[in-house]
């Protein structure tokens, strides 16, 4: 396996700088947003589909400092039912699938997009109950009407010229559970993947290691995140785990994200990197930080450390002592 970041952590910073911290902070990969909710601030995809010679000199940059990029990523809502946000994410993901087949970058990280719950609606509708019926109305005619059509296009497009879809499975999003995804891995094909992010899995009350277990089985991970999840054991039972307060109010929010190793301890992780590797998962862990009690440095180089101390790196070898 090898350590990556997902570069919107340093959108502040010109892009061969960050490249350059990345590097001194002896990691291997880089993930990079080329629009949607995660910006462009270090791949402007117009510009590098239309000049060879920006494309090479992009590349270059990230090899010269012994970097790889594990993924591109546009995470947005392509099945929003506002006809204009969902075309400016769809045309974002199609430029983004189009500039990783020029690249030889085998994935295209998004979300899945939630439908509204009908043609006339205005905002994303996300059912969480079975009861009363109209929520199972609402999800069956999301799924039959929006999201497996979408995918298949979209599928089928990205499986053309080679590159994978990770989806994170991400709360508000048609798909957000291992089961989600696999209900549209089973309708669109092998192209879909999940970006696993931990994370989400904790806060919805999922053990990421039997995540890792079921997706993994099914050779169903496309890519990985690493993100923690801290739960506070009082507030929980005030607000419940799909606490809808803002972020900011961390000190009563049920739940909030934090670096690797401060919402669980490195056994945790250490098992959940295990995991990875018992189902044959040997590609990135790309840190994604968003912990409201650290700075950007301070809660990447944590997450670094932490991280580095249970990555299995080397290839497995054969089982000398069997």
């Amino acid at each position: 396996m090898k350590l990556g970041i997902f570069t919107v952590l340093f959108q502040n910073k010109p892009f061969e700088e960050a490249l350059d911290y990345i590097a001194s902070k002896g990691l291997e990969a880089v993930e990079i947003g080329t629009g949607g909710w995660p910006g462009d601030a270090h791949c402007k995809p117009d510009e590098l589909l239309a000049d060879e010679g920006k494309r090479k000199a992009f590349k270059q940059a990230v090899e010269s400092r012994g970097l790889m990029i594990s993924a591109l990523s546009c995470h947005g809502n392509p099945l929003h039912p506002q006809k204009h946000i969902a075309k400016a994410h769809h045309d974002t993901i199609i430029k983004t699938i189009d500039l990783a087949a020029k690249l030889d970058i085998p994935v295209v990280n998004t979300f899945s997009g939630c439908p509204g719950d009908s043609e006339d609606a205005k905002y994303p509708n996300w059912p969480v109950a079975p009861w009363p019926p109209d929520f199972q109305e609402i999800l069956n005619w999301q799924w039959e009407n929006k999201v497996i059509p979408y995918w298949k296009e979209t599928g089928k497009y990205a499986e053309e010229r080679g590159v994978k879809i990770g989806l994170e499975l991400h709360g508000g999003f048609s798909v957000h559970t291992p089961a989600t995804l696999l209900r549209l891995r089973e309708a669109v094909g092998e192209v879909i993947g999940a970006n696993l992010d931990p994370s989400h899995m904790w806060w919805q009350g999922i053990d990421p290691v039997q995540a890792v277990q079921i997706l993994g089985r099914a050779g169903a991970i496309h890519h990985f995140h690493a993100k923690d999840t801290t739960i506070d054991p009082v507030n929980v039972h005030k607000h419940g785990l799909t606490d809808m307060q803002p972020y900011t109010n961390m000190l009563d929010r049920a739940w909030q994200f934090r670096s690797v190793g401060f919402g669980h301890d490195l056994k945790t992780w250490a098992d959940i990197i295990s995991a990875l590797r018992l189902v044959g998962y040997d590609y990135v862990v790309s840190i994604e930080h968003e912990d409201g009690l650290m700075s950007v440095e301070e809660g990447f180089s944590k997450a670094v450390q932490n991280l580095k101390q249970v990555l299995i790196r080397e290839p497995l070898g054969e089982m000398w002592w069997v």
